[in-house]
């Protein structure tokens, strides 16, 4: 029997029409120019919390979890369990997403959630392996015993401020059936994220290095989807974090590292997400909303912060420029998922439960945003919001100090080096736990890369201690030797949606695909 958090619908849909996972999964963005969600959020029981998911694995943790947003018509569990388990095996460490406890000493319960290790360093592997065996999986099934001229085809388009195209591409290279397209903005990513993408030698797999911003790549993205006629040709695939399976992949460490820092028990946790499209920020209000007990969710921004103006003013409004920060994954105008998070507030704050009007209320907000960048929302919204949420914004200058206060502070059993992105969430959270000082309170800030993608903002908080040695202390030998590899790039002159199709028709056509 499919339950209805197993029926997905657009955030901008104010009529009664429905999706399957496998739909929201190989269409990414609705037609309508929303985003997939499953209007109703299952509930977990604390007896079920802490009585059996506080014991299981990482693996079984996440079966438990995909299992109530994915009907078995669609996976059977024997199937599902099997995708999860190769999806995660690529993973260097054994706990999947293992937590470093207390890393600056018992005196303030900061623990750091380690998410780098994955095959390309970063938490968007989590997402991205598991996703690339989904659309393996349907494909597979779809083209069982066809003729090559009639198989089913996805064209992979995505955009990236540095980590999800490296990720992506991991997770899909070499997939029957499946062409990948990366646009990232020329200069605005660092050089060891750059040849990460550009290294990869498979066919199916081409990085464009677009003149501008991450925001227009992720806007050209968006009018992709849109083209129904580029569509019809090419049956277009999403990778970023519009595509629902990402957050779905992401819920499980919320769980997990909960368990890991009570020991398994009911406590006070709080969660810190360095955060730039929101995805991340998501999948722990997903993990609240269906019984996790956090006690807040804190959104960590850098000085693009557009989601800390929101939760201070209810304004949502597209600045004019877009700030390069030693944190460039979160240099980012335009936040794609919350839109996500604002249908459920007007669901519940405005619509009444009523998800047509829901859809209608979310739509209305997007169509202001597009036509005049920005819109305002409801009183009722904003307090709503503040409800499950607080927020951070940090600076450059404290990004770069809160490496090396880490570094200094942080001596047995090693020094801990933080990236720039993990720094602005750890630099919010130590914030936090002065202003609330309270021993009873855990905090879990959420690292999202390993520090040696981005060795200049490293060296330049760390190259004054003698004792340190990015060769030696950051840098590991897997990815010492990208440098020296041949790199695959097409470089796109201007950011326009024309030219970057036509070089996509033109690349798969190379592909043969």
């Amino acid at each position: 029997m499919i339950t209805p958090s197993q029926v997905y619908r657009s955030t901008r849909s104010s009529d009664e029409k429905t999706y399957s996972f496998e739909d929201v999964v190989i269409q990414g963005l609705a037609t309508d120019g929303g985003l997939f969600l499953p209007p109703v959020i299952p509930q977990v029981s604390q007896e079920t919390l802490f009585g059996k998911w506080a014991k299981l694995s990482f693996q079984d943790l996440a079966f438990e979890i995909m299992r109530l947003y994915v009907s078995q018509d669609e996976i059977p569990d024997a199937d599902l369990k099997e995708l999860i388990t190769r999806s995660y095996s690529t993973f260097r460490s054994s706990k999947v997403t293992p937590l470093a406890k207390n890393v600056t000493g018992d005196k303030e319960n900061l623990h750091v959630l380690e998410l780098f290790h994955g095959p390309t360093y970063a938490f968007k592997d989590v997402a991205l392996q598991f996703l690339g065996n989904l659309f393996e999986y349907f494909l597979q099934r779809t083209n069982k015993d066809l003729p090559q001229e009639q198989r089913k085809k996805i064209t992979v388009v995505g955009a990236t401020s540095g980590d999800t195209g490296s990720a992506a591409i991991h997770g899909l290279r070499g997939k029957k059936d499946v062409s990948v397209f990366i646009l990232y903005p020329t200069g605005r990513i660092s050089p060891l994220q750059e040849e990460q993408m550009t290294t990869v030698p498979d066919k199916n797999v081409q990085t464009l290095s677009v003149k501008g911003t991450f925001d227009m790549c992720q806007d050209i993205v968006k009018a992709i989807f849109g083209d129904k006629e580029f569509n019809t040709r090419h049956n277009v695939g999403a990778v970023n974090s519009i595509n629902w399976a990402r957050i779905l992949s992401q819920i499980t460490y919320y769980f997990y590292s909960y368990f890991q820092a009570t020991g398994g028990k009911s406590e006070r946790v709080k969660f810190v997400v360095p955060s730039g499209n929101f995805g991340d920020m998501l999948a722990g209000y997903f993990a609240k909303k269906m019984g996790l007990p956090i006690e807040k969710l804190v959104i960590a921004t850098n000085e693009n912060d557009i989601l800390d103006r929101f939760l201070k003013t209810g304004l949502y409004e597209r600045s004019d420029e877009v700030a390069a920060t030693y944190s460039p994954a979160m240099d980012i105008l335009i936040s794609s998922n919350f839109e996500r998070f604002l249908w459920y507030l007007a669901l519940e704050n405005l619509a009444q439960g009523d998800a047509l009007k829901a859809g209608e209320i979310c739509n209305n907000w997007f169509h202001q945003l597009k036509t005049t960048g920005k819109f305002l929302v409801d009183k009722a919204i904003l307090e709503g919001a503040s409800k499950d949420f607080a927020s951070e914004r940090v600076s450059n200058s404290e990004t770069l100090d809160t490496i090396k206060n880490m570094y200094q502070v942080s001596e047995n059993p090693r020094h801990y080096i933080l990236d720039p992105h993990t720094a602005v969430g750890v630099c919010a959270t130590q914030r936090l736990i002065a202003a609330d000082n309270d021993n009873s309170i855990k905090y879990i800030s959420l690292s999202t890369a390993h520090p040696a993608k981005f060795a200049d903002a490293v060296n330049k908080a760390l190259s004054s201690f003698d004792s340190y040695s990015f060769e030696r202390d950051v840098l590991p030998e897997e990815l010492k030797k990208l440098s020296v590899l041949d790199k695959k790039i097409k470089l796109v002159e201007r950011a326009d949606l024309k030219l970057v199709e036509s070089i996509i028709d033109e690349e798969c056509s190379k592909m043969g695909l």
